[in-house]
Protein backbone atom coordinates (compact mmCIF):
# COMPACT_ATOMS: atom_id res chain seq x y z
CA UNK A 1 0.00 0.00 0.00
CA UNK A 2 1.22 3.53 -0.62
CA UNK A 3 0.19 6.94 0.69
CA UNK A 4 -2.24 7.50 -2.23
CA UNK A 5 -4.02 4.20 -1.52
CA UNK A 6 -4.25 5.02 2.18
CA UNK A 7 -5.53 8.51 1.35
CA UNK A 8 -8.24 7.04 -0.92
CA UNK A 9 -9.22 4.53 1.75
CA UNK A 10 -9.57 7.29 4.36
CA UNK A 11 -11.60 9.57 2.09
CA UNK A 12 -13.88 6.66 1.17
CA UNK A 13 -14.36 5.55 4.79
CA UNK A 14 -15.23 9.07 5.90
CA UNK A 15 -18.84 8.84 4.65
CA UNK A 16 -19.52 5.68 6.65
CA UNK A 17 -17.90 7.31 9.68
CA UNK A 18 -20.02 10.47 9.37
CA UNK A 19 -23.23 8.48 9.05
CA UNK A 20 -22.41 6.43 12.11
CA UNK A 21 -21.29 9.18 14.46
CA UNK A 22 -23.83 11.22 16.37
CA UNK A 23 -23.00 14.90 15.99
CA UNK A 24 -24.44 18.41 15.91
CA UNK A 25 -24.57 20.52 12.75
CA UNK A 26 -21.70 22.75 13.85
CA UNK A 27 -19.26 19.83 14.15
CA UNK A 28 -20.72 18.13 11.07
CA UNK A 29 -19.86 21.21 8.99
CA UNK A 30 -16.29 21.36 10.34
CA UNK A 31 -15.71 17.65 9.60
CA UNK A 32 -16.92 17.91 6.02
CA UNK A 33 -14.75 20.94 5.37
CA UNK A 34 -11.76 19.11 6.87
CA UNK A 35 -12.08 15.97 4.72
CA UNK A 36 -12.17 18.15 1.59
CA UNK A 37 -9.01 19.85 2.81
CA UNK A 38 -7.29 16.51 3.42
CA UNK A 39 -8.39 15.30 -0.01
CA UNK A 40 -6.79 18.38 -1.58
CA UNK A 41 -3.56 18.31 0.45
CA UNK A 42 -3.00 14.63 1.30
CA UNK A 43 -0.06 13.49 3.40
CA UNK A 44 3.05 15.67 3.58
CA UNK A 45 6.15 14.70 1.60
CA UNK A 46 9.83 15.61 1.85
CA UNK A 47 9.26 18.20 -0.89
CA UNK A 48 7.67 20.41 1.77
CA UNK A 49 10.25 22.47 3.65
CA UNK A 50 8.80 21.57 7.07
CA UNK A 51 9.07 17.83 6.24
CA UNK A 52 12.44 17.95 4.49
CA UNK A 53 14.13 15.50 6.88
CA UNK A 54 11.16 13.26 7.70
CA UNK A 55 9.61 10.85 5.21
CA UNK A 56 6.34 9.15 6.11
CA UNK A 57 6.66 6.52 3.35
CA UNK A 58 7.69 3.66 5.64
CA UNK A 59 4.83 4.50 8.01
CA UNK A 60 2.09 4.94 5.39
CA UNK A 61 2.70 1.65 3.57
CA UNK A 62 0.47 -0.47 5.86
CA UNK A 63 -3.18 -1.25 5.23
CA UNK A 64 -4.47 0.37 8.41
CA UNK A 65 -7.82 -0.33 9.99
CA UNK A 66 -9.35 3.06 10.65
CA UNK A 67 -12.55 2.35 12.60
CA UNK A 68 -12.99 0.63 15.95
CA UNK A 69 -16.23 -0.07 17.70
CA UNK A 70 -15.60 -2.50 20.46
CA UNK A 71 -13.55 -1.94 23.54
CA UNK A 72 -10.82 -4.54 23.93
CA UNK A 73 -10.65 -5.02 27.67
CA UNK A 74 -7.23 -4.90 29.26
CA UNK A 75 -6.52 -5.51 32.91
CA UNK A 76 -5.09 -2.77 35.08
CA UNK A 77 -2.30 -5.03 36.39
CA UNK A 78 -1.02 -5.51 32.82
CA UNK A 79 -0.66 -1.77 32.14
CA UNK A 80 -0.03 -0.44 35.65
CA UNK A 81 3.59 0.38 34.78
CA UNK A 82 2.50 2.96 32.19
CA UNK A 83 0.68 5.12 34.75
CA UNK A 84 2.09 7.57 37.27
CA UNK A 85 0.47 5.96 40.26
CA UNK A 86 2.32 7.06 43.35
CA UNK A 87 0.14 10.14 43.35
CA UNK A 88 -3.62 10.67 43.12
CA UNK A 89 -4.65 11.56 39.57
CA UNK A 90 -7.61 11.83 37.28
CA UNK A 91 -7.33 9.41 34.35
CA UNK A 92 -8.86 9.38 30.87
CA UNK A 93 -7.89 6.08 29.26
CA UNK A 94 -8.60 4.75 25.77
CA UNK A 95 -8.02 1.27 24.39
CA UNK A 96 -7.79 1.08 20.59
CA UNK A 97 -9.41 4.51 20.43
CA UNK A 98 -12.39 3.49 22.59
CA UNK A 99 -12.93 4.87 26.12
CA UNK A 100 -12.11 2.43 28.91
CA UNK A 101 -14.36 3.21 31.87
CA UNK A 102 -12.78 0.72 34.28
CA UNK A 103 -9.25 2.11 33.78
CA UNK A 104 -10.40 5.75 33.98
CA UNK A 105 -11.23 8.18 36.74
CA UNK A 106 -13.12 11.15 35.31
CA UNK A 107 -14.94 13.98 37.08
CA UNK A 108 -17.57 16.69 36.71
CA UNK A 109 -16.98 18.09 40.20
CA UNK A 110 -15.97 21.77 39.75
CA UNK A 111 -14.26 20.89 36.45
CA UNK A 112 -14.88 18.59 33.49
CA UNK A 113 -12.42 15.77 32.88
CA UNK A 114 -14.31 13.63 30.44
CA UNK A 115 -14.79 12.56 26.83
CA UNK A 116 -14.61 14.42 23.56
CA UNK A 117 -17.44 12.25 22.20
CA UNK A 118 -19.76 13.52 24.96
CA UNK A 119 -18.65 17.14 24.51
CA UNK A 120 -19.29 16.98 20.75
CA UNK A 121 -22.85 15.68 21.14
CA UNK A 122 -24.39 16.91 24.41
CA UNK A 123 -26.08 20.35 24.33
CA UNK A 124 -24.60 21.47 27.67
CA UNK A 125 -21.09 21.45 26.17
CA UNK A 126 -22.07 23.18 22.95
CA UNK A 127 -21.05 26.75 23.97
CA UNK A 128 -17.51 25.59 24.80
CA UNK A 129 -17.26 23.48 21.62
CA UNK A 130 -18.49 26.37 19.45
CA UNK A 131 -16.07 28.82 21.11
CA UNK A 132 -12.97 26.64 21.10
CA UNK A 133 -13.15 23.47 18.99
CA UNK A 134 -10.95 23.67 15.86
CA UNK A 135 -10.23 27.36 16.43
CA UNK A 136 -6.41 27.08 16.50
CA UNK A 137 -5.74 23.70 14.86
CA UNK A 138 -3.86 24.12 11.58
CA UNK A 139 -5.40 23.39 8.20
CA UNK A 140 -2.57 21.16 6.90
CA UNK A 141 -3.36 17.70 5.55
CA UNK A 142 -2.64 15.65 8.68
CA UNK A 143 -4.42 17.99 11.10
CA UNK A 144 -7.40 18.21 8.73
CA UNK A 145 -7.50 14.41 8.57
CA UNK A 146 -7.73 14.28 12.37
CA UNK A 147 -10.42 16.99 12.38
CA UNK A 148 -12.48 15.06 9.82
CA UNK A 149 -12.40 11.91 11.96
CA UNK A 150 -12.71 13.68 15.32
CA UNK A 151 -14.83 11.58 17.60
CA UNK A 152 -12.93 10.59 20.71
CA UNK A 153 -10.29 11.91 23.02
CA UNK A 154 -9.92 13.91 26.21
CA UNK A 155 -12.11 16.91 26.98
CA UNK A 156 -10.80 19.02 29.86
CA UNK A 157 -12.50 22.24 30.91
CA UNK A 158 -11.24 24.07 34.01
CA UNK A 159 -13.47 27.01 35.01
CA UNK A 160 -11.96 30.21 36.36
CA UNK A 161 -10.12 30.30 39.70
CA UNK A 162 -10.00 26.50 39.95
CA UNK A 163 -6.62 25.05 40.95
CA UNK A 164 -6.86 21.40 39.92
CA UNK A 165 -5.42 19.57 42.91
CA UNK A 166 -4.22 16.46 41.14
CA UNK A 167 -2.67 15.83 37.73
CA UNK A 168 -4.75 14.50 34.83
CA UNK A 169 -3.38 11.52 32.89
CA UNK A 170 -4.49 10.95 29.30
CA UNK A 171 -3.40 7.49 28.11
CA UNK A 172 -4.02 5.83 24.74
CA UNK A 173 -3.31 2.08 24.50
CA UNK A 174 -3.18 0.00 21.31
CA UNK A 175 -3.68 -3.75 21.74
CA UNK A 176 -2.95 -5.08 18.25
CA UNK A 177 -6.46 -6.46 17.78
CA UNK A 178 -6.05 -5.37 14.13
CA UNK A 179 -3.12 -6.29 11.86
CA UNK A 180 -2.38 -2.55 11.59
CA UNK A 181 -4.28 0.27 13.27
CA UNK A 182 -4.54 4.00 12.68
CA UNK A 183 -5.87 5.98 15.63
CA UNK A 184 -6.81 9.67 15.56
CA UNK A 185 -7.35 11.07 19.05
CA UNK A 186 -8.52 14.66 19.51
CA UNK A 187 -7.98 16.49 22.81
CA UNK A 188 -9.43 19.83 23.84
CA UNK A 189 -8.14 21.62 26.95
CA UNK A 190 -9.74 24.90 28.03
CA UNK A 191 -8.28 26.57 31.12
CA UNK A 192 -10.11 29.70 32.17
CA UNK A 193 -8.62 32.72 33.93
CA UNK A 194 -6.61 32.16 37.12
CA UNK A 195 -7.02 28.39 36.79
CA UNK A 196 -4.11 25.93 37.06
CA UNK A 197 -3.79 22.39 35.71
CA UNK A 198 -1.15 19.69 35.15
CA UNK A 199 -1.62 17.10 32.39
CA UNK A 200 0.39 14.02 31.40
CA UNK A 201 -0.23 12.44 27.99
CA UNK A 202 1.02 9.07 26.77
CA UNK A 203 0.45 6.89 23.69
CA UNK A 204 1.45 3.29 24.31
CA UNK A 205 1.36 0.31 21.99
CA UNK A 206 1.07 -3.12 23.66
CA UNK A 207 1.68 -4.99 20.41
CA UNK A 208 4.33 -5.56 17.76
CA UNK A 209 1.73 -4.84 15.04
CA UNK A 210 2.15 -1.49 13.26
CA UNK A 211 0.28 1.38 14.89
CA UNK A 212 0.02 4.93 13.54
CA UNK A 213 -1.38 7.62 15.83
CA UNK A 214 -2.32 10.98 14.32
CA UNK A 215 -3.10 13.03 17.42
CA UNK A 216 -4.27 16.65 17.67
CA UNK A 217 -4.54 18.69 20.89
CA UNK A 218 -5.84 22.24 21.28
CA UNK A 219 -4.99 24.05 24.51
CA UNK A 220 -6.46 27.41 25.51
CA UNK A 221 -4.99 29.32 28.45
CA UNK A 222 -7.02 32.37 29.39
CA UNK A 223 -5.76 35.39 31.42
CA UNK A 224 -3.36 34.43 34.23
CA UNK A 225 -4.00 30.71 33.68
CA UNK A 226 -1.20 28.18 34.18
CA UNK A 227 -0.88 24.93 32.23
CA UNK A 228 1.86 22.33 32.63
CA UNK A 229 1.67 19.68 29.91
CA UNK A 230 3.94 16.62 29.81
CA UNK A 231 4.21 14.22 26.88
CA UNK A 232 5.83 10.83 27.51
CA UNK A 233 6.88 9.09 24.29
CA UNK A 234 8.51 5.75 25.01
CA UNK A 235 6.82 3.40 22.59
CA UNK A 236 7.84 0.18 20.86
CA UNK A 237 9.61 -0.18 17.52
CA UNK A 238 6.50 -0.53 15.32
CA UNK A 239 4.54 2.38 16.77
CA UNK A 240 4.61 5.78 15.07
CA UNK A 241 3.18 9.03 16.37
CA UNK A 242 2.38 12.33 14.69
CA UNK A 243 1.44 14.74 17.46
CA UNK A 244 0.17 18.22 16.59
CA UNK A 245 -0.40 20.48 19.59
CA UNK A 246 -1.65 24.07 19.41
CA UNK A 247 -1.53 26.43 22.39
CA UNK A 248 -3.41 29.74 22.42
CA UNK A 249 -2.33 32.02 25.29
CA UNK A 250 -3.99 35.10 26.71
CA UNK A 251 -2.32 37.74 28.85
CA UNK A 252 -0.23 36.91 31.93
CA UNK A 253 -0.69 33.17 31.30
CA UNK A 254 2.12 30.64 31.58
CA UNK A 255 2.03 27.52 29.41
CA UNK A 256 4.74 24.89 29.39
CA UNK A 257 5.04 21.70 27.35
CA UNK A 258 7.73 19.11 28.14
CA UNK A 259 8.24 16.40 25.52
CA UNK A 260 10.17 13.26 26.50
CA UNK A 261 10.92 11.27 23.35
CA UNK A 262 12.53 7.94 24.16
CA UNK A 263 11.26 5.65 21.44
CA UNK A 264 8.92 4.59 18.72
CA UNK A 265 9.54 3.95 15.02
CA UNK A 266 8.85 7.52 13.90
CA UNK A 267 7.80 10.40 16.14
CA UNK A 268 6.91 13.84 14.82
CA UNK A 269 6.00 16.60 17.29
CA UNK A 270 4.40 19.74 15.84
CA UNK A 271 4.19 22.18 18.73
CA UNK A 272 2.71 25.62 18.08
CA UNK A 273 2.31 28.49 20.54
CA UNK A 274 0.31 31.63 19.74
CA UNK A 275 0.73 34.50 22.19
CA UNK A 276 -2.39 36.67 22.08
CA UNK A 277 -1.78 39.03 24.99
CA UNK A 278 0.93 40.74 27.04
CA UNK A 279 3.18 39.57 29.90
CA UNK A 280 3.05 35.87 29.20
CA UNK A 281 5.55 33.06 29.07
CA UNK A 282 5.74 30.04 26.77
CA UNK A 283 8.05 27.19 27.80
CA UNK A 284 8.98 24.37 25.40
CA UNK A 285 11.42 21.75 26.63
CA UNK A 286 12.39 18.35 25.35
CA UNK A 287 14.70 15.41 25.92
CA UNK A 288 15.23 12.92 23.09
CA UNK A 289 17.25 9.72 23.65
CA UNK A 290 16.94 7.19 20.85
CA UNK A 291 18.89 4.41 19.12
CA UNK A 292 18.44 1.67 16.49
CA UNK A 293 16.79 3.26 13.43
CA UNK A 294 14.40 5.41 15.42
CA UNK A 295 13.44 8.85 14.15
CA UNK A 296 12.28 11.84 16.23
CA UNK A 297 11.39 15.20 14.67
CA UNK A 298 10.56 18.26 16.79
CA UNK A 299 8.94 21.06 14.83
CA UNK A 300 8.21 24.10 17.02
CA UNK A 301 6.69 27.52 16.47
CA UNK A 302 6.33 30.38 18.92
CA UNK A 303 4.43 33.33 17.50
CA UNK A 304 4.97 36.53 19.52
CA UNK A 305 2.11 38.84 18.59
CA UNK A 306 1.93 41.28 21.56
CA UNK A 307 4.65 43.13 23.52
CA UNK A 308 6.35 42.24 26.84
CA UNK A 309 6.32 38.46 26.48
CA UNK A 310 8.84 35.67 26.84
CA UNK A 311 9.47 32.26 25.33
CA UNK A 312 12.00 29.64 26.38
CA UNK A 313 12.91 26.62 24.25
CA UNK A 314 15.44 24.08 25.43
CA UNK A 315 15.76 20.76 23.59
CA UNK A 316 18.45 18.15 24.31
CA UNK A 317 19.11 15.09 22.14
CA UNK A 318 21.27 11.97 22.46
CA UNK A 319 21.40 9.79 19.34
CA UNK A 320 22.94 6.30 19.12
CA UNK A 321 23.18 3.58 16.42
CA UNK A 322 21.49 4.74 13.18
CA UNK A 323 18.98 7.02 14.86
CA UNK A 324 17.91 10.31 13.28
CA UNK A 325 16.93 13.50 15.05
CA UNK A 326 15.38 16.66 13.61
CA UNK A 327 14.88 20.00 15.35
CA UNK A 328 13.13 22.70 13.37
CA UNK A 329 12.42 25.62 15.68
CA UNK A 330 10.82 28.84 14.53
CA UNK A 331 10.30 32.04 16.51
CA UNK A 332 8.25 34.84 14.90
CA UNK A 333 8.21 38.29 16.54
CA UNK A 334 5.65 40.67 15.05
CA UNK A 335 6.49 44.36 14.88
CA UNK A 336 3.97 45.16 17.65
CA UNK A 337 5.73 42.66 19.93
CA UNK A 338 8.34 45.00 21.41
CA UNK A 339 10.23 44.00 24.60
CA UNK A 340 10.02 40.33 23.61
CA UNK A 341 12.54 37.99 25.19
CA UNK A 342 12.83 34.80 23.12
CA UNK A 343 15.41 32.13 23.93
CA UNK A 344 15.99 28.98 21.90
CA UNK A 345 18.57 26.26 22.42
CA UNK A 346 19.07 22.86 20.82
CA UNK A 347 22.04 20.76 21.97
CA UNK A 348 22.81 17.29 20.67
CA UNK A 349 25.24 14.46 21.27
CA UNK A 350 25.91 11.84 18.58
CA UNK A 351 27.07 8.66 20.29
CA UNK A 352 27.61 6.77 17.03
CA UNK A 353 29.08 7.63 13.63
CA UNK A 354 25.89 6.48 11.93
CA UNK A 355 23.51 8.70 13.92
CA UNK A 356 22.22 11.91 12.30
CA UNK A 357 20.84 15.19 13.57
CA UNK A 358 19.36 17.94 11.39
CA UNK A 359 18.86 21.16 13.33
CA UNK A 360 17.47 24.40 11.95
CA UNK A 361 16.69 27.24 14.35
CA UNK A 362 14.85 30.13 12.68
CA UNK A 363 14.13 33.64 13.91
CA UNK A 364 11.80 36.04 12.07
CA UNK A 365 11.94 39.34 13.91
CA UNK A 366 9.95 42.40 12.81
CA UNK A 367 10.30 44.37 16.08
CA UNK A 368 13.43 46.33 17.02
CA UNK A 369 13.42 46.36 20.86
CA UNK A 370 13.79 42.65 21.57
CA UNK A 371 16.18 40.11 23.08
CA UNK A 372 16.28 36.99 20.94
CA UNK A 373 18.90 34.28 21.03
CA UNK A 374 19.22 30.90 19.46
CA UNK A 375 21.94 28.34 19.37
CA UNK A 376 22.42 24.74 18.41
CA UNK A 377 25.33 22.43 19.13
CA UNK A 378 26.17 19.00 17.81
CA UNK A 379 29.06 17.18 19.39
CA UNK A 380 30.56 14.20 21.11
CA UNK A 381 31.15 13.80 24.82
CA UNK A 382 33.57 16.15 26.58
CA UNK A 383 36.99 14.42 26.45
CA UNK A 384 38.49 16.31 29.40
CA UNK A 385 35.50 15.47 31.61
CA UNK A 386 35.87 11.82 30.53
CA UNK A 387 39.57 11.89 31.38
CA UNK A 388 38.86 13.42 34.80
CA UNK A 389 36.25 10.78 35.66
CA UNK A 390 38.42 7.90 34.41
CA UNK A 391 41.34 9.17 36.51
CA UNK A 392 39.02 9.00 39.55
CA UNK A 393 38.46 5.30 38.90
CA UNK A 394 35.08 5.48 37.15
CA UNK A 395 34.75 2.86 34.39
CA UNK A 396 34.39 4.19 30.84
CA UNK A 397 30.81 3.00 30.34
CA UNK A 398 29.65 4.58 33.61
CA UNK A 399 31.60 7.78 32.93
CA UNK A 400 29.95 8.13 29.51
CA UNK A 401 26.52 7.46 30.93
CA UNK A 402 26.98 9.95 33.77
CA UNK A 403 28.08 12.67 31.34
CA UNK A 404 25.08 12.00 29.09
CA UNK A 405 22.80 11.92 32.11
CA UNK A 406 24.12 15.30 33.30
CA UNK A 407 23.80 16.70 29.77
CA UNK A 408 20.10 15.84 29.47
CA UNK A 409 19.10 16.28 33.08
CA UNK A 410 18.75 20.06 33.39
CA UNK A 411 15.58 19.95 31.27
CA UNK A 412 14.00 18.07 34.18
CA UNK A 413 14.48 20.98 36.59
CA UNK A 414 11.18 22.53 35.56
CA UNK A 415 9.09 19.33 35.90
CA UNK A 416 6.67 20.06 38.72
CA UNK A 417 5.30 16.56 39.43
CA UNK A 418 7.83 14.71 41.59
CA UNK A 419 6.64 11.21 40.69
CA UNK A 420 6.93 12.08 37.02
CA UNK A 421 10.43 13.46 37.49
CA UNK A 422 11.49 10.24 39.25
CA UNK A 423 9.95 8.16 36.46
CA UNK A 424 11.69 10.12 33.69
CA UNK A 425 14.98 9.91 35.59
CA UNK A 426 14.65 6.12 35.71
CA UNK A 427 13.82 5.91 32.00
CA UNK A 428 16.88 8.06 31.17
CA UNK A 429 19.17 5.94 33.36
CA UNK A 430 17.73 2.82 31.76
CA UNK A 431 18.15 4.17 28.21
CA UNK A 432 21.77 5.10 28.94
CA UNK A 433 22.35 1.63 30.40
CA UNK A 434 23.63 2.74 33.75
CA UNK A 435 22.77 2.15 37.37
CA UNK A 436 23.11 5.60 38.90
CA UNK A 437 24.06 4.21 42.28
CA UNK A 438 22.13 6.98 44.02
CA UNK A 439 18.48 7.47 44.71
CA UNK A 440 16.61 9.51 42.12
Amino acid sequence: MNSMDLKDKLVTSFLAFENKVDTNDFVHGIRNEAIKNFEAKGFPSKREEAWKYTSLNSVLKHDYSVSFNKENVIEYKDVKKYFIDDTETYKIVFVDGVFSAHLSKTTHDKLDVCLMSAALTKPKYQPVIENYFNKIAAKDGLTSLNTAFTNEGAYIHVPKNILVEKPIQIVYFSTGSEAAAMIQPRNLVVVEENAHVQIIERHQSLTSNPVLTNSVTEIFTENRAMVDYYKIQNDNENASLIDSTFVNQQQKSVASVHTFSFGGKLTRNNLNFYQNGEYMDSILKGITIIGDKQHVDHNTLVHHIEPNCESHQDYKGIFADSATGVFNGKVVVEKEAQKTNAFQSNNNILVSDKATINTKPQLEIFADDVKCSHGCTIGQLDESAMFYMRSRGIAEKEAKALLMYAFSNNVLDSVKINELKTRINKIIANKLGVNMGFDL
